[in-house]
């Protein structure tokens, strides 16, 4: 799966790779060589792909997109038919934009999105609202600009620490990634979305792809 990903780092002179490689962590995570890692990136992606596909969509929006992985996994599997995403790390952009041409990034923010109301079928957001300091503010852009669904996904905690831990990651902050400021159970973030969507909403489907909840949103 990843054959292609890999690949695109041929586009990239020497100077690219060493001024921007190291540069985001998402890149790291999605590029990494590590078994473990990629297996559960493999695992989350293959189990969003599937509830993408069964909502019939075309137009996809990704917000806090990163280097644009998941658009390009999406489009690949030729689920969807225009890939947007927007993220606030420049860094990330540029790289996102000569590894995956065939799909439209820029830099923007999640708090305000520079889309009308109701611009796309559905609108993901992954491994983004336990940065955010107002998670609830980006969570109503992303029902705004959605025409339909939203799918949203974070790490399920404790299990996301605990898997850390174990593995010899971040042991001083008991498995805690630095950047990550909130921090939600698989019952507790159900709830913080129904109450902070700003819209009536219906989740369609809770799923744990081993460490992270994921759900599936209808407006």
């Amino acid at each position: 799966m990843y054959g292609k990903f890999f690949a695109g780092l041929k586009k990239f002179k020497l100077n690219d790779i060493i001024n921007l490689m190291l540069t985001t962590d998402n890149y790291k995570k999605h590029t990494s060589k590590n078994p473990v890692q990629r297996w559960l990136i493999e695992n989350f992606e293959k189990t969003l792909a599937k509830e993408v596909k069964k909502l019939n969509i075309s137009s996809i929006l990704d917000a806090g997109c990163g280097e644009g992985f998941t658009l390009e996994f999406l489009r690949q599997q030729k689920i969807g038919k225009t890939y947007e995403g927007i993220d606030f790390l420049k860094t990330a952009i540029e790289i996102g934009k000569k590894m995956h041409p065939k799909i439209n990034l820029k830099q923007s923010s999640i708090y305000r999105l520079p889309y009308k109301s109701n611009s796309f079928d559905i609108v993901l957001c992954t491994e983004v609202l336990e940065h955010l300091e107002e998670p609830q503010e980006a969570l109503k852009e992303l029902f705004r600009v959605s025409q339909k669904y939203v799918l949203v996904s974070v790490p399920n905690e404790p299990v996301f620490m605990g898997s850390n831990f174990l593995r010899g990651k971040n042991w001083p902050r008991f498995g805690n990634d630095i950047e990550h400021i909130n921090h939600w159970t698989m019952f507790g973030f159900p709830r913080f979305v129904k109450k902070n969507a700003g819209v009536k909403i219906q989740i369609l489907k809770q799923k744990y792809p081993f460490p992270w909840i994921l759900l599936v949103l209808e407006k």
